[in-house]
């Protein structure tokens, strides 16, 4: 997991498109930029400058020994995952705005799935029982809360790394997502 310490890379990342091909090659592994253009509707040279804009801050590069030919070039992430905390940012006002623009279009991107979701789970009654909800309100203090939050990852981060067993069971990609923050009911 990646600690995001530079506003550009939040910048690049607070863009829907750039959003999306992280997400892409994060489920999907590596991929070219006409593959990423059709997984995320864009064109190829749209495709392309989002590539640049995330390899420039450090967020994608290339997978040259995947390429075919010289004219190919395969993109990768370069970390599994990122995080990071406004408070790192709040002597540099540009950066506070960059992190929460990212952060605005995350949970965006998070709400709209779980809206897609809720439309479309009766058509999959097999993952509709799988699937669940959950909010808890605890009471932490900021150390217990950060020290909850890196529980919770290290099993996210467990089961996104583990070898995927080869069984003969057809697995589709899950999206979990979970927030922790002070709030009154």
């Amino acid at each position: 997991m990646r600690t995001i310490t530079d506003a550009k890379a939040l910048s690049a990342m607070a863009n829907p498109f750039r959003s999306r091909m992280m997400d892409a090659l994060k489920v999907d592994g590596p991929s070219t930029a006409s593959g990423l253009a059709a997984r995320t509707g864009q064109a190829v040279g749209s495709a392309s400058h989002h590539l640049k804009v995330l390899s420039e801050a450090g967020l994608v590069e290339e997978a040259p020994e995947l390429a075919k030919d010289r004219r190919e070039r395969w993109w990768r992430l370069v970390d599994p995952g990122t995080r990071w905390s406004r408070a790192d940012f709040a002597s540099d006002t540009a950066a506070v705005t960059a992190a929460y623009a990212a952060e605005a279009l995350i949970v965006q991107r998070q709400f709209e799935r779980v809206q897609e979701w809720n439309a479309n789970a009766a058509t999959v009654p097999e993952w509709d029982d799988a699937a669940f909800a959950t909010q808890n309100w605890l009471r932490l203090s900021p150390s217990e809360l950060r020290e909850f939050s890196g529980e919770l990852i290290d099993v996210l981060l467990r089961w996104s790394h583990r070898d995927t067993p080869d069984d003969g069971v057809e697995r589709e990609s899950v999206f979990v997502f979970a927030r922790g923050f002070p709030a009154q009911p």
